[in-house]
């Protein structure tokens, strides 16, 4: 789906007049970015949505993501298909203990006094980003049977 088809939809839903008013830009600003560019007359206005999409492939920050996902009241996990795959499922295994146990040791640290910091509240949450992201692609391997990998290293190391 293209950016202005989404807020196509999205202003059946909110009234664009209601919008125009809430960011204090003009309606027909509003109706623009719910039309599809006109690259061929090099006019069109570049909605929002376009904007965040080319702010983040330009920056490759994903910060950018999570914190849009957090003012929506969500999280954001990295798609396991953009992620590299781990190739053994034991080498994926380990490393999601390790993430887990390195999220256990940033909250074994900042319990430790019986309370937890703003700083060590943050330090909590990038560990478990992170080991939520190692989680989804060992999951998504899974799902897609992704084991011959496995297989045929082990396979290698008896017959070698």
């Amino acid at each position: 789906m293209q950016s202005y088809e989404l807020l196509r939809e999205v202003f059946e839903k909110a009234a664009p007049k209601k919008v125009s008013a809430d960011l204090g830009l003009s309606i027909s600003m509003i109706y623009k970015w719910s039309e599809a560019p006109d690259h061929a007359a090099g006019s069109g206005t570049g909605n929002p949505l376009d904007r965040i999409e080319a702010l983040i492939q330009s920056t490759g920050d994903q910060r950018l993501v999570q914190w849009i996902c957090e003012r929506a009241g969500g999280f954001f996990i990295l798609n396991p298909k953009n992620a590299p795959h781990p190739h053994f499922l034991i080498p994926a295994t380990n490393q999601i203990v390790q993430e887990f146990a390195d999220l256990l040791a940033v909250i074994a640290t900042a319990a430790a006094d019986s309370q937890i910091t703003s700083a060590e509240a943050k330090q909590i949450r990038a560990r478990w980003e992170e080991l939520k992201t190692v989680t989804e692609g060992f999951v998504a391997c899974c799902e897609e049977g992704n084991f011959n990998s496995l297989r045929n290293a082990s396979a290698k190391k008896v017959a070698g």
